[in-house]
């Protein structure tokens, strides 16, 4: 086996323990003694590629935001875009299927998003930016679906769905951080999914009378 192989080899015999731990335990309850100790991986080949416990959070951080980012571009080519608070959701439920499948990447990424140690909150942002750069382009193509009312710009209706995702967001992170084992996430989803259609579509209905069922002038007839 070349040097080359070897080294790579070592990495990711340290990444496969560290997202083991950081994946079971998180960020607070994991140092570099406990990854070698467990793991059979000795100090001097541990910190010969990583120096402290921050460079393997954010190595596990960056391949949770990446391998979610795949599978979400992937799996969200097929929503059908015919209505937009479903293939908002959906899309928020493609997500929670990446993290049914990858159980221990979901600790890390709330974690990192809910609960970052503070002094890595900003490199943490910055991981994060292909993710939002992807929920961005979704919103872009939902919106040239959509028939959009007279006048509307097109950008800024996309940043305003984007400010609806992060509605979305935030209902997550209260379900999160609640701990409630037993909340289902699709009816919460279509609990906020009700506050959404509220949001998007107002609560005024909308009428018009038609030109031809206007009522005639006082007096009847035909104006000379």
């Amino acid at each position: 086996m070349r040097q080359k192989e070897r080294q790579e080899r070592s990495r990711e015999e340290i990444y496969q323990a560290a997202l083991e731990e950081f994946g079971t335990y998180g960020y607070d309850r994991v140092n570099m003694e406990r990854i070698c100790g467990k793991h059979g991986i000795s100090k001097g080949m541990m910190y010969h590629y990583y120096a402290n416990k921050d460079a393997l959070f954010l190595l596990c951080v960056e391949r949770t935001f990446s391998a979610l980012e795949s599978y979400v571009a992937a799996h969200a080519a097929d929503l059908a875009g015919k209505d937009v608070l479903e293939d908002i959701k959906n899309y928020f439920l493609i997500r929670e299927h990446f993290f049914e499948e990858n159980l221990l990447q979901k600790l890390i990424f709330e974690n990192a998003m809910l609960r970052p140690p503070k002094h890595l909150a900003e490199q943490i942002q910055v991981l994060r930016a292909p993710i939002r750069n992807m929920n961005r382009m979704f919103l872009r193509q939902l919106v040239r679906k959509m028939p959009l009312r007279p006048g509307l710009d097109p950008e800024k209706v996309t940043r305003y769905l984007e400010s609806v995702g992060y509605f979305f967001e935030s209902t997550m992170a209260c379900y999160y951080q609640s701990g409630t084992a037993g909340e289902d996430f699709h009816a919460l989803l279509e609990r906020a999914g009700e506050m959404l259609d509220l949001v998007l579509f107002g609560v005024i209905r909308q009428t018009q009378e038609p030109a031809d069922t206007r009522t005639p002038p006082e007096g009847g007839g035909e104006t000379r």
